[in-house]
């Protein structure tokens, strides 16, 4: 398999890969147990693919998890579908859970040569990835010509709830601050990444998935069992206090609980909806090449710019 990515100088390193690589493993085992969120991502992708009126010979799914796509596609959507993540426990996990092939690979560092799939899906998985940028860029030239990528990641309000309590009740008693939930991409930022990418037609969009919890200590649960804890380089590496970990739940107790106690955990889920160029896909028009005037579509008259509307006619 490859290694997880090292640092180097010609990107920025956020996520500790390693780390991200052995809370999958870690999760693996008894990931069946934890993963609605993933299941979830997986049957809206699934939805997506169904409206594109395209069934795919050759498929990837990047950082597949437990085999939650495999699960929710359709049959015949993907005539064959390579499962890939960067935990060889998950990979064997998805191969187990669906039977369809599963290898190990790093999503920073792709082994596949040019224009090898016709469609790469990706679900939950690369807000982990440091060199995001880069993944694109490998994800685009691996896919054919007019190839689809489809992929969904945790948005910038995701956890924000969690957040705020845990930053406030360190500042209170530690006297300091230190990362304690991943940061995340928003809309903007991976709609100019797609393009910078060379992605053609990009579409970004996000959807909030609230999760209810009788107390906060079964959240803290879930993201460990889903391998989905804190990752970041610049963590603090002693373990939270207790004292401080207390405070932080009572806080979310009292600011987020309902009338029966029980308190929301907010998913900003964004979806990346692109296509890899090919000159037989639609164009956008060149400046001026309208055929039709804008005023006839609106109903409206048209005041050219010399004009001005006479304020006693309206």
């Amino acid at each position: 398999m490859n290694a997880p990515s090292e640092i180097t100088p010609d990107h920025m390193n956020v996520f500790d890969r390693r780390l991200v690589q052995r809370h999958r493993t870690r999760a693996a085992a008894e990931l069946d147990a934890f993963d609605f969120l993933f299941m979830e991502g997986a049957e809206r992708l699934c939805d997506r693919l169904l409206d594109i009126n395209r069934e795919f010979s050759l498929g990837l799914d990047l950082g597949c998890h437990g085999g939650e796509i495999a699960r929710a596609l359709a049959p015949g959507r993907i005539e064959t579908l390579i499962q890939a993540d960067l935990s060889e426990a998950m990979a064997r996990r998805a191969r187990e859970n669906t039977g369809r092939p599963a290898i190990t690979l790093d999503e920073e560092s792709l082994p596949f040569g040019l224009r090898a799939f016709d469609v790469v899906v990706s679900n939950l998985s690369l807000h982990w990835v440091n060199d995001l940028p880069g993944a694109l860029s490998q994800i685009r030239m691996a896919l054919k010509p007019d190839g689809l990528f489809l992929a969904q990641v945790l948005g910038g309000t995701t956890l924000h709830e969690l957040r705020n309590v845990l930053a406030e009740a360190e500042i209170e008693i530690d006297g300091g601050l230190s990362p304690r939930v991943s940061p995340f991409a928003d809309v903007r930022d991976l709609g100019a990444l797609l393009q910078r990418a060379g992605f053609a037609l990009p579409v970004v969009d996000s959807d909030i998935v609230t999760v209810s919890y009788g107390e906060p200590l079964k959240l803290l649960a879930d993201l460990r069992g889903m391998g989905e804890s804190n990752a970041v380089l610049e963590r603090r590496r002693t373990p939270m206090k207790r004292q401080t970990l207390m405070s932080a739940l009572a806080k979310y107790l009292d600011r987020h609980a309902d009338t029966d106690g029980r308190i929301p955990a907010t998913f900003e889920i964004i979806t990346m909806t692109a296509w890899a160029p090919a000159p037989t896909q639609q164009q956008p028009l060149r400046p001026g090449a309208a055929s039709g005037r804008l005023a006839d579509a609106l109903g409206a008259d048209e005041v050219s710019l010399g004009e001005k509307a006479d304020p006693e006619n309206g």
